[in-house]
């Protein structure tokens, strides 16, 4: 069994080494071009602005693309969330269609599958428990499907049958989509090729600087903060509920649902 990872601290932990990592990628460029000035100045000086602008524009361009791509990903789960809500709220309404006596346990069930679905939202990030509740969630499809099956049977009626369960099989697809939706990620990768870069953007910098008789502390700063701040957003738009971004307006929606489904 894997075991749970704290992915707050992960995140931490993963920008305090990119920023060390950067830190020591430009200490490193800093004393290679003060090297190869006391060697050669003007092979140390050649040549340089081809590399550096060939590096930062594919910095520049795939931190692009996969900032692009994750925000769309982050957006997708929202507009997700609103499908489910409806689709649940269609099958409950469509549950009028069935006899008097049969409808109070589908709707407790109801009551219980949507429960289900807020707490898997909640639960994210934590894996394992988010892993229980879907658990929970696809085992009441089971039932609310077979019993829904066999109060259509008893209720006689093929319209009731052809208007319920479609709305059911719906609600039913929407949950497998948003759990497919929350375990699609940028992969890893695209993150290590951007980090390589970003490195080497790092000993770039050093080396550029190195011509001065003091270290500019204030553009490595500049740099660091542009970098790492553009690194945290693809991250938090990455997995939500980790950081500042968060689903949870969205699934107040699925709350004000299970709030109207009244016993």
């Amino acid at each position: 069994m894997i075991p749970e990872i704290n992915l707050t601290f992960l995140s931490i932990f993963i920008f305090l080494g990119l920023v060390a990592g950067m830190l020591f990628f430009m200490e490193v460029g800093r004393r290679v071009n003060r090297y190869l000035l006391s060697q050669d100045p003007e092979a140390a000086k050649s040549g340089t602005g081809v590399v550096e602008g060939a590096v930062f524009r594919l910095v520049a361009l795939l931190i692009a693309f996969t900032f692009y791509g994750t925000a769309a990903r982050f957006d997708e789960r929202r507009q997700l969330v609103v499908q489910e809500a409806n689709a649940i709220g269609t099958a409950w309404l469509r549950l009028d269609l069935l006899p008097g006596a049969s409808q109070p346990p589908l709707r407790e069930k109801f009551r219980q599958y949507i429960a289900t679905r807020i707490a898997f939202d909640e639960a994210l990030p934590n894996l394992t428990a988010a892993s229980a509740e879907l658990s929970k969630s696809t085992a009441l499809q089971t039932e609310i499907w077979a019993e829904a099956m066999a109060d259509c049977r008893d209720a006689g009626s093929s319209s009731t049958t052809m208007l319920l369960m479609p709305a059911l099989n719906e609600m039913f697809d929407i949950c497998t989509t948003c759990t497919m939706a929350a375990r699609l990620h940028t992969p890893l990768l695209i993150y290590g090729v951007l980090l390589l870069l970003v490195l080497a953007g790092s000993l770039l910098v050093g080396y550029g600087m190195a011509g001065g008789r003091k270290y500019n502390w204030f553009h490595s700063f500049a740099f660091i903060v542009t970098i790492t701040l553009a690194m945290y957003l693809i991250l938090d738009f990455e997995f939500p509920n980790v950081g500042l971004i968060r689903l949870a307006p969205f699934d107040q929606i699925l709350v004000n649902l299970q709030q109207s489904m009244k016993p």
